[in-house]
């Protein structure tokens, strides 16, 4: 098959879930024989505008990003452009937007018409912008805010009821999509994201992958991987710290990522005097990540609205690292099938602090336990989550639509 995904991430860089998703399906469908090609935007990192990465063609179009309405006009002028050229090697058999400003650029040209579109939906988008973005403090700013989210909102259902399919990662997802967007739900097919169990693995000393990454040996660790954005919830996972760090002054937070809430996350830190319990990573790259989430001793994910589904849950849970998450989203379809005790009571700094520390009592009073836990995660994921499952239920679906 000749196969067209339309994203607003590249997979040059995988920087988060939406990207490693991409980039899992676009390379292992490649891998199988499949003509893949990714239509995206040019980001500033990219150094041209088209790059083959393992056997994946990306073609990428600019977009001026002056102001909202550039934006949107130059994302659905140039998308269109570099898809006619794109589109002059030979006809798609099926389309798979992800993200909906270039998804929505190709929906509107006789490509689209012809070609069915498959549309994943990773979270709903319009509540994606207003958990990333806070609202502005004027009147004017603040109209315009919603007035984006409304027209994002509008942009994403065209496409969805326009798509001859939809894939969700999650129970979660599928329910926003019937409830919000009222896309019927014999249209969606679950395909939950998987791990790449070969590179995410459980490491064979633990101790000596902290001295290799700079670690300390004889503390108890705490890893959460997020993008720092509001609606990641590390404001909260912070503010248990300061409870954690009383019962158990051993314990340190690790916190991967980068983004816009980076200072205010540090001044938070200073406030309750947090310095030598909270550390700041910054990016982890591809090749430090496995061992990373190995080294932890439990994972966190304090999420407080839209986890879709999830990716670095089930990483974590391949290194056979226990993971603590709240209940929100798809991390409750993942955590409750392993073992609902993983999963916080509520997002609250309180009740992630007292089930911290209750967890990390138990596991150090009976570490036989928490040795099999370990294992169990493992196992867990190898038999529930793997990118050859994804692909494969991908790849029928794809066949299936494009007959």
């Amino acid at each position: 098959m000749r196969i067209l995904f339309a994203s607003d991430v590249s997979i040059a860089r995988v920087i988060g879930g939406a990207e490693r998703v991409l980039y899992e399906q676009a390379t292992r469908l490649a891998e199988r024989g499949h003509k893949v090609i990714i239509l995206t935007r040019l980001l500033p990192e990219h150094e041209r505008k088209q790059e083959v990465i393992r056997g994946v063609e990306e073609w990428r179009y600019q977009v001026d990003r002056k102001n909202a309405l550039t934006f949107f006009f130059s994302t659905r002028i140039n998308a269109q452009v570099v898809l006619m050229h794109i589109g002059e090697k030979g006809n798609f058999d099926v389309i798979n937007g992800h993200q909906p400003f270039t998804a929505g650029a190709v929906l509107s040209t006789p490509v689209a018409r012809r070609v069915p579109l498959i549309y994943t939906c990773h979270s709903l988008a319009f509540e994606e912008y207003l958990t990333r973005n806070s609202p502005p403090p004027t009147f004017v700013s603040r109209c315009l805010y919603y007035l984006r989210a409304r027209h994002l909102r509008r942009w994403e259902r065209n496409i969805l009821h326009f798509s001859k399919h939809v894939i969700a990662l999650s129970d979660f997802t599928r329910d926003k999509l019937t409830s919000i967007h009222k896309v019927p739900e014999g249209k969606i097919t679950i395909i939950p994201g998987g791990v790449d169990t070969e590179r995410f693995q459980p490491p064979s000393d633990r101790m000596e992958i902290r001295k290799k990454l700079n670690l300390p040996t004889d503390r108890v660790i705490l890893l959460t991987v997020r993008n720092l954005v509001p609606r990641m919830g590390l404001e909260n996972l912070i503010q248990a710290m300061a409870k954690v760090k009383q019962a158990r002054p051993e314990v340190l937070l690790y916190i991967g990522g980068t983004g816009p809430l980076k200072e205010t996350l540090l001044r938070l830190v200073h406030t309750l005097g947090l310095e030598n319990h909270v550390f700041f990573t910054g990016f982890i790259p591809e090749d430090e990540l496995p061992l990373t989430m190995g080294a932890a001793d439990c994972f966190v994910l304090p999420t407080i609205a839209l986890e879709g589904f999830g990716l670095v849950t089930v990483e974590a849970l391949a290194c056979g690292t226990p993971v603590l998450g709240t209940p929100i989203g798809g991390t409750v379809e993942i955590l409750r099938e392993l073992d609902d005790r993983l999963l916080f009571p509520s997002p609250s700094p309180e009740k992630m602090a007292d089930a911290i520390i209750n967890h990390l009592s138990a596991w150090r009073h009976d570490p036989a336990s928490y040795k099999k836990l370990r294992t169990l995660c493992r196992r867990f994921v190898e038999e529930r989550y793997s990118w050859e499952a994804n692909v494969s239920k991908t790849e029928q679906l794809f066949f299936r639509m494009a007959r």
